[in-house]
């Protein structure tokens, strides 16, 4: 184990929820993704950490979803790009194949933040580790609701998130007693057909 996957472990623990990666899915992200990603893949599988306030994900699933997503905007112009891993409450976190880490989805307020990087394609593995190594539990978790969540709902499967009923986009506050868990591919696929994906406050793209 590399000394920035462990870092990570160190802040998150260990995975659970483990699911082996096939080796379809390695093929078909093999020069998509960098190798490092893909090793961890290998090694750990999809899975949880942290009592499943973080995942990491297989971005085929979130296909539809992210092009649905980015059609409105101008992103999809730049890159093409691969969910590689989620918060409890539907944060998303993505690889552009050019443009390394430098896009996330804060998917229950439909926005987004693209911030470019300065990685290329020879450090992208090194990238990889670094994503990993700076990842905080803090920025996962959402107005400290987490903890109250997990204790209120129970723990997450790794198809699940907690998803707020009703949706934000449709008024609702976001309070412990508006969470539900919901299954994560459903209700992102009914968040994105709410609203628009809007930038944060950088309408460049």
């Amino acid at each position: 184990m590399d000394e920035d996957y462990a870092f990570f472990l160190k802040k998150f623990g260990p995975a659970t929820a483990s699911q082996i990666v096939p080796s379809s899915s390695m093929k078909r992200y093999e020069g998509k993704l960098p190798a490092q990603l893909l090793q961890y893949w290998d090694d750990y599988g999809w899975c949880g950490h942290a009592s499943g306030l973080f995942w990491t994900v297989n971005p085929q699933d979130y296909e539809p979803i992210i092009e649905q997503w980015l059609a409105g905007t101008k992103l999809s112009e730049h890159d093409i790009y691969h969910v590689i891993a989620r918060s409890a409450f539907g944060q998303l976190y993505l690889w552009g194949e050019k443009t390394a880490n430098s896009l996330s989805i804060t998917s229950y307020m439909s926005r987004y933040s693209y911030i470019p990087s300065a990685l290329n394609a020879e450090n992208f593995d090194f990238g990889v580790r670094l994503f990993f190594s700076t990842m905080q539990p803090e920025r996962n978790d959402l107005d400290h609701l987490f903890e109250s969540a997990l204790k209120k709902l129970g723990s997450l499967e790794a198809d699940e998130m907690y998803g707020f009923v009703p949706a934000l986009a449709l008024g609702g506050p976001m309070e412990l007693k508006k969470l539900q868990k919901v299954k994560v591919i459903e209700h992102l696929e009914f968040l994105s057909q709410l609203s628009p994906l809007q930038d944060w406050g950088f309408p460049d793209l």
